[in-house]
């Protein structure tokens, strides 16, 4: 390149077509690299003071260099300024104010010269590079590509993508897979970044989306929106679910990805190192979608709670194991697929857990509501778990019970009632007592029992109350899932995380509605202290309009 500067003006063509060539960029951007050396260099010899331009015409190589100047009346700076008289004898009709032209002589650029230029020009057409580089792959990702492995640097692995370069993260590889430089490697593109040193593309072989794309490259059903993967959860190297749907009734989504003696679904388990997949008619009803997604292990009851985002599976005492997989993965896994926390128990555990809440639940009807034993087992066979649900029900629903009549009904409606007041009071008197202020009482969607719960938090004023995020107020709290040994010893929980702690108030079911109301009730007198400050004003205002 050192040459290029000085070289004829065929052999200045010669090289910018060269070099737009290889590295696969506009020509007229190495044009404009070479102009702006050419600048440099001759700025270098005729001062850097001069505004110096150079033109290199593209299609004839010819090099035209010059001077802009301004015209004024009484010259300051020599550089960059010519007099009225110096400008006519440049360009005929110059004026005062007018930029000219003062045609340069061509440089003959020395050794340093030309290294500087060479240099210019390989920023220029470096930069252009990972322009294109950028443009090229910043709206593919989601797409598989495959590359040839570069290098592997702190267990990252480069991979040489042809025109530029990605990389693997250790956690986005899939474990004990051996990358050796120099072989082949499919990657899913997850995200491409703008970066100083060029694009950064980063791939992965461990994302659940890699399977999917997998999948669609082997079956063309995938491909053509006939089938559709509706949801899927990988352990990477080990093993996978995916729930598939069939838009086609004619055609049997886990058949088709099967394919014929196991054809396609072996294709993408290669390709993923031997990782096991297991293939699950996807489902609406979340329920029948839980027990395909515990497959192989037999499901024998499935309870839903919405609310939490639970499922209660039970299983008989033989599947336990098999339901919950080697080190909790199978569960594990069901739950990233279906998008609920999933708690295995067996049909014995089940049982000892509904007699407990019967027990619990028949002893506080008891004791609430000052009825005897088989009255309070009757509620609680019929429904009822809360004193509020009895003191709420419609009359009729409760004298439609088996043994009730409409004054038993009522009766038991009424002490209900006085139960919950007796409450209400008991957790007054305990908010007062640990300093809780009336003020937040009057905050909407809470009742007594909440700010005892508020109190022993800390939470004591409107301000304290006004500075939580609703997620700090109403969160739900994440309980560690149940897990067991594949021995018969009992449930283990992992430790409590940070996390999981949730909100403040997050027992009591409030929406993030409800929180935001509270939450903005209790900030309403920061505003309100302002409104004093313009009453003055107003109150001059009112005067002078009486004089």
């Amino acid at each position: 390149m050192a040459s290029a500067i000085s070289a004829n003006k065929a052999e200045l063509l010669a090289i910018a077509n060269s070099v737009a060539s290889e590295k696969m960029i506009d020509k007229t951007i190495v044009i404009e690299a070479m102009e702006e050396a050419i600048q440099k260099s001759a700025r270098n010899r005729y001062g850097a003071e001069n505004d110096i331009r150079a033109k290199l015409d593209p299609n004839t190589g010819d090099l035209t260099l010059w001077r802009v100047v301004e015209v004024v009346e009484e010259v300051e700076d020599y550089f960059k300024q010519v007099d009225l008289k110096q400008a006519q004898k440049l360009q005929d009709g110059a004026s005062v104010g007018d930029f000219i032209v003062d045609p340069l002589p061509p440089v003959d650029l020395g050794r340093i010269d030309a290294q500087s230029a060479k240099q210019v020009i390989f920023q220029k057409v470096r930069d252009a590079e990972r322009e294109r580089q950028f443009e090229e792959f910043k709206d593919r990702a989601g797409e598989i590509i495959t590359g040839v492995i570069k290098s592997v640097e702190f267990g990252h692995v480069i991979v040489n993508l042809g025109r530029a370069e990605g990389v693997i993260r250790r956690d986005q590889q899939i474990p004990r897979e051996a990358a050796r430089v120099g072989e082949r490697v499919r990657a899913l593109i997850t995200k491409v970044e703008r970066n100083n040193r060029g694009p950064q593309i980063f791939l992965s072989r461990a994302a659940p989306d890699f399977m999917r794309k997998l999948f669609a490259q082997e079956v063309p059903e995938i491909y053509d929106g006939i089938i559709e993967i509706k949801a899927a959860a990988r352990d990477p190297g080990s093993r996978a679910k995916i729930g598939v749907i069939s838009h086609d009734s004619s055609i049997d989504p886990v058949g088709a990805c099967v394919g014929m003696k196991g054809s396609r679904v072996q294709a993408v388990v290669q390709e993923l190192q031997g990782e096991k997949i297991d293939i699950i008619p996807w489902s609406e009803d979340t329920a029948t979608f839980v027990v395909n997604a515990l497959q192989p292990a037999t499901v024998a009851r499935v309870v839903l709670d919405e609310e939490d985002g639970r499922i209660e599976v039970v299983v008989p005492d033989d599947q336990l194991s098999l339901a919950i997989g080697r080190r909790g993965q199978n569960v594990r896994l069901a739950s990233q697929l279906t998008g609920h926390q999933i708690d295995i128990m067996t049909e014995e555990e089940a049982s000892e857990k509904r007699s407990k809440e019967f027990a619990e639940r028949s002893k506080m009807f008891e004791e609430e509501l000052d009825v005897d034993e088989t009255l309070s087992q009757l509620l609680v066979a019929e429904g009822f778990a809360m004193l509020e649900e009895v003191a709420y029900v419609e009359m009729a629903e409760l004298a439609a019970i088996e043994g009730f009549d409409e004054e038993l009904a009522e009766e038991l409606q009424s002490r209900a009632i006085e139960a919950l007041e007796r409450q209400e009071e008991a957790h007054r008197t305990a908010r007062r007592e640990l300093g809780v202020e009336d003020a937040i009482a009057e905050l909407p969607h809470l009742n007594e029992a909440m700010l005892v719960t508020l109190g022993k938090a800390g939470l004591k004023t409107l301000d304290d109350v006004a500075d939580l995020a609703t997620d700090e107020l109403i969160a739900k709290k994440r309980e560690a899932p149940r897990r067991r040994n594949n021995t018969d010893g009992p449930p283990m929980r992992r430790p409590q995380r940070e996390q999981d702690k949730g909100g403040v108030l997050g027992e009591y079911g409030l929406t993030e509605e409800q929180g935001n109301e509270i939450i903005m009730a209790a900030r309403a007198h920061w505003f309100e202290d302002e409104e004093p400050a313009s009453a003055p004003a107003e109150e001059a205002a009112d005067a002078d309009s009486t004089q």
